[in-house]
């Protein structure tokens, strides 16, 4: 890293710290004085020629004056944080198309997948068991296509998404809107490590920044600009999803939407956005049409197909197992063989991740 390009990082960073400024100010002080480190030292008089700082002159200073951008600096290196400007050949191609970028991205992790295809999968916090299994098999496709898949890593839908990923070794980036030394939701912690093991937790807010309302559409501004298409899984009709969604529409990129029961509230953000013209999501050959990425052959398309060499008993079973939870006892009456049979069959099945078992002897088809 060059001298310039550590202190471009080091006084974004000091800007980005000002909590008023935000992408607009900060991009039009380092267009105006030419690096952030003048725009930083830049005295009162000159800062009154920009327009957007006018009656912000007393506040700038204020908080100009209590912060040490080297001990800023200082903070993000102990706790691991990298940064990337806008201007770096690393910082993702796609977001530099958005009308205002971030000047600054902070992550941890590595940024290694970040410019390959990706694609975001977004949906409900409180979702169900239907759109929970879509989401986690629609990333674990996409991973095997050699798409990077985006979300926020919220409860739900987000959560799924990146398991998914995860489960087939892909790279997942999830964007927080709160600072890296937070995790949110707390309970995704072990998530979070996970996914910066082998993708990245990226945000645009500085050290100390708290996981306000406000700050998840400016989130959702970021999931959509990584990515080439943003796939909606469950949204409810004032879903933050289609934040997400009318994002990608602004950045002239696909939205897709996957079709849900018709009486699910779940349902009616992703028919709503069917009706309007988002692509129908029936198979992750929807989205890799679209966004002109060559699916794997078809056998790598579904689960683990390298075990699906099953006798004929395990066939007529997995035939009477619908994709929504079944109790065992009802799976039993449904079919010829004793109980004792289909509880090893369905073990059978279960290794052979064709099925899967829920609390209280549910069994899915996944």
């Amino acid at each position: 890293m060059t001298t310039y390009e550590h202190d471009q990082l080091v006084y974004l960073n000091a800007l980005n710290c000002i909590s008023f400024l935000g992408p607009k100010r900060i991009t039009a002080l380092v267009d105006f004085f030419g690096s952030a480190k003048q725009a930083w030292e830049a005295p009162e008089g000159q800062l009154k020629e920009i327009a957007s700082l006018q009656g912000l002159l007393p506040r700038l200073q204020d908080e100009r004056s209590k912060l040490n951008p080297a001990l800023e600096w200082g903070r993000l290196e102990r706790k691991g944080i990298k940064c990337v400007a806008v201007d770096s050949d690393m910082y993702p191609p796609l977001l530099k198309e958005l009308p205002c970028p971030p000047p600054i991205l902070y992550y941890r992790g590595s940024l290694r997948g970040i410019n390959r295809p990706a694609v975001a999968i977004v949906g409900s916090r409180r979702s169900t068991f239907y759109g929970n299994e879509v989401a986690q098999l629609l990333a674990r496709e996409l991973s095997a296509a050699g798409v990077t898949v985006i979300s926020g890593m919220a409860l739900g839908i987000d959560t799924a998404s990146h398991r998914g990923c995860l489960e087939n070794r892909g790279y997942t980036a999830a964007v927080l809107g709160c600072g890296l030394d937070h995790c949110y939701p707390p309970r995704n912690i072990d998530l979070m490590e996970q996914i910066i093991a082998s993708g990245a937790v990226i945000s645009e807010f500085p050290l100390g920044t708290k996981p306000l309302p406000n700050h998840f559409p400016q989130r959702n501004r970021i999931i959509s600009g990584l990515s080439l298409g943003t796939v909606v899984v469950e949204a409810t009709a004032k879903s933050g999803s289609l934040i997400t969604a009318d994002y990608a529409l602004e950045h002239n990129r696909e939205v897709f939407a996957v079709p849900g029961n018709i009486g699910s509230p779940y349902s009616r953000g992703c028919h709503k956005l069917i009706k309007e013209g988002a692509h129908l999501v029936e198979s992750v050959a929807d989205i890799l049409s679209e966004i002109m990425v060559q699916p794997p052959a078809e056998e790598q398309l579904t689960l683990d197909n390298a075990a699906l060499t099953l006798t004929d008993l395990e066939k007529n079973l997995l035939g009477l197992i619908p994709y929504q939870p079944m109790h065992i006892d009802d799976i039993v009456q449904t079919c010829d063989s004793s109980a004792s049979e289909v509880v090893s069959l369905l073990l059978s099945l279960e290794l052979k991740k064709v099925v899967r078992q829920t609390p209280g002897k549910y069994f899915c088809r996944v």
